[in-house]
Parts: structure tokens; C-alpha cells; sequence
């Protein structure tokens, strides 16, 4: 490009040299078209060195105007491609140096010419254009680079927020496979378990074992088909895309566990106040949980789930008359997910972590230990009916 302006610069200062001259007008010879084409060469370095290009024009245009006597230009081309990269590329020291000395150097260079006001003036404006669009060309370049910027750094924070999100989407299936997939099996292996002791002894209750096996398991795999459905591409999905449990499935829940051969109670009071979508499945998912807690960690006989419902938030309490917590000591009210599980049956795999995560995301609390009177294990979840900043991909 620099060369390209350079020739472009020589073709316009050639011009008075091969257009016929009158005869009182000084020849042009070609030494003055040499010295011409030296004013121009310096040009090709502009952008790399553009204040040494600039005194070299001068000093070669000097030159030009004391050794020879040939042909003058109607612009000072040259001199006005030099103040356009010195406005556009020097730092602002320098360009504004630049600027105070113009008006001496165009003054000189009148001066060694014409001495004509009006040649003053003529140059002193086109010198001063071109510095002005050399100075609007760095200030374009500057914003351009700044759009640039700022796109980019859209796109990384779109990107990062994308794959936090992901992240978070990848977290919440592994907790609600976690969740269907523990219930599931824990329910039918304690069935099948007590299946061949029930043929010997009570054949009517085999049946029934076996039936809530089967009923488990499509079940089961009728939460996971929807669960995954979300991540099957393609209209022609045959996966109904179904919302996931409520608290209005909690009956068919408890009935399920109890068919194992658990005596589970089930006791709702207040009012119904309905939950948000998400908080509702995580209410489903916290007594699921801690049922298949008690189902596979706490030999217990009796289990009662009881669900207090006021006009602002929702207190889940599941309590078993099984084993307790290691040490008998209850464990704290638990914010938020980061705090450590207390030691006993329940810290299990990821059960009551996953609670603990279910219930700060929705700006609730989850705390578990000893029953009443210290016989066996209670969980209990307080989650607001109108939470502030809860995390609604939670159960969504």
C-alpha cells in the first residue's frame, strides 16, 4: 500500500514535466526530475518512520528549490501525504510538535517560492486538511479497534456463560438421575430381597412385591425418558416431553415405598399453597430422596412424611424410627451447599448433599440429624414460597 501511494505521488508531480512548457518557463531537465522523484521516494517508509520521512521531503524539496531551476507543482503532494501519516501515527508529543512548526515551515518554503500571500494561505489550508484527516483517520482506526474489542469480549463472556450454563445443566441431570435411578433401585432390590422369603411364607404378597417391582421400574424409566428427552435433537422425538414430578405426586410415592413392606405416613397441614414449577419438583425430589435414604441405609420399620404448608414457605420433615446419625449429634440448619454433611447413614453417596444443593437454590434450608427424643433420623427442608434470586433450572 505504501508503494502504491508512492507511485500514485510520482505520477502527480511527473505531470509538469511532460506537459508542454512555455518558452519563459525554466526547462525540465532531468536532473530537477530526479531531485523530484528523490522528494517522492521517502514516501514508501511512511508509516514505519513517518517524522525522518518527513524531514527528509523537506530536505530534498529544499534542495529541489535552491540547486535547480525546473518545473514547480501546483500541490505539495509529497508534503501532504507525510502530515497525514505524522497526524495519523505519532504519538501526541510528537504529532503537536509537528503542528507548531507548520506554519514555519510552510512560511519558509512560500518564502523560497513566491513570497505570495496567497500561496501562504493556499498551502497553510491544505497542509492544515490534511493533518485534520490524518488526525480523523487515527481517531477511526481507535474506534474501530474498540468495536473489536468489545465484540470479543462479548463472545468470551457469551462463551464462558454458555458453558457455565451447560455446567450447570450437566449438574442438574447427574442430581435428578441420581435422584430417580437411587429411589428405583433401592425400592427394588428391597422388594426383591423379600421376594423369596414371601413365596415361602405368604404367596399373596410375593405377587404384590413383584408388581411394585415392575411398576418401579417403569416408572423409573418413564422420569429418565423425560429427563433426557430435553437433550435428543429432532422434532421426531417419541419421548413426551412431560413436566417433571409435584408435590401432587407425593401420594403415589408414598404408597410405592410403602408397598415394599416400609409403614410410611403421610400428613399434610395448612392450606394448599401452590409452589413455583421448580420448587415443586424440588419438594417431590427432597422427600424422594430421604425415602430412599431411609429405604437403604436405616433398617427402619416406620417412617412418616409431613408437609407444613403456610401462606410463605413450605416445611418438609421426614423422620424414621431406624438407626441414627454416627454420634447421636443433630447436624446444624444447612444455607447452602457448601457446608459439610454431618457423619452418619445418610452421608451415603450424594443424597443429602443433593438436598442441601435443591434447598439453597431455591433460597431455602435443609438440616439433618436425630429424631425426636434421639431415636433415629429426621431431615427437614424449609423452602420459601417466594424466594429471592432461587435457581430456577433447579427441578426445571
Amino acid at each position: 500500500m505504501d508503494i502504491g501511494v508512492a507511485l500514485i505521488v510520482q505520477a502527480a508531480v511527473t505531470m509538469p514535466f511532460v506537459v508542454p512548457r512555455p518558452a519563459d518557463q525554466p526547462p525540465a531537465t532531468w536532473a530537477a526530475y530526479g531531485l523530484t522523484t528523490l522528494t517522492v521516494l521517502p514516501l514508501v517508509w511512511r508509516r514505519r518512520f513517518p517524522l525522518s520521512v518527513l524531514a527528509a521531503v523537506l530536505a530534498t524539496a529544499g534542495l529541489y528549490k535552491v540547486a535547480v531551476e525546473g518545473p514547480g507543482q501546483p500541490l505539495p503532494y509529497a508534503g501532504l501525504v507525510v502530515v497525514h501519516s505524522v497526524a495519523a501515527l505519532c504519538p501526541p508529543p510528537r504529532r503537536l510538535v509537528v503542528l507548531a512548526l507548520l506554519p514555519l515551515i510552510t512560511g519558509v518554503s512560500v518564502w523560497l517560492n513566491t513570497r505570495s500571500l496567497r500561496e501562504l494561505t493556499f498551502s497553510l489550508f491544505v497542509l492544515g486538511a490534511a493533518y485534520v484527516s490524518g488526525r480523523l483517520a487515527d481517531v477511526r482506526q481507535a474506534y474501530v479497534a474498540a468495536v473489536e474489542d468489545r465484540a470479543a469480549e462479548l463472545e468470551r463472556a457469551n462463551r464462558i456463560e454458555a458453558e457455565q450454563a451447560a455446567a450447570r445443566e450437566r449438574a442438574r441431570i447427574a442430581r435428578e438421575m441420581h435422584d430417580v435411578l437411587s429411589h428405583a433401585v433401592s425400592l427394588m432390590v428391597v422388594q426383591a430381597e423379600a421376594g423369596p422369603v414371601a413365596v415361602r411364607t405368604a404367596p399373596e404378597r410375593a405377587e404384590a412385591a413383584f408388581d411394585a417391582i415392575s411398576e418401579t421400574g417403569r416408572d423409573a424409566m418413564a422420569q429418565l425418558r423425560r429427563m433426557l428427552g430435553v437433550l435428543r435433537d429432532g422434532a421426531d422425538d417419541p419421548a413426551p416431553h412431560q413436566p417433571q414430578p409435584d408435590v401432587d405426586q407425593l401420594p403415589v410415592l408414598v404408597e410405592r415405598v410403602r408397598s415394599g413392606g416400609l409403614d410410611v405416613s403421610y400428613d399434610v397441614v395448612g392450606g394448599a399453597h401452590r409452589l413455583p414449577g421448580a420448587a415443586g419438583a424440588t419438594a417431590y425430589r427432597v422427600v424422594q430422596e430421604a425415602l430412599t435414604n431411609v429405604v437403604r441405609h436405616a433398617s427402619a420399620r416406620r417412617v412418616a412424611v409431613r408437609l407444613v404448608n403456610t401462606a410463605h414457605s413450605l416445611e418438609i420433615t421426614v423422620t424414621d424410627d431406624g438407626r441414627g446419625p454416627a454420634g447421636g449429634a443433630a447436624a446444624p440448619p444447612v444455607p447452602g451447599p457448601s457446608a459439610a454433611a454431618p457423619a452418619g447413614r445418610t452421608t451415603a453417596g450424594h443424597g443429602l448433599t443433593g438436598i442441601r444443593e435443591r434447598a439453597a437454590a431455591h433460597g431455602g434450608t435443609a438440616s439433618a440429624g436425630p429424631g425426636p427424643g434421639g431415636r433415629g433420623f429426621e431431615v427437614r427442608v424449609v423452602l420459601p414460597r417466594d424466594p429471592v434470586g432461587s435457581g430456577a433450572e433447579v427441578g426445571s
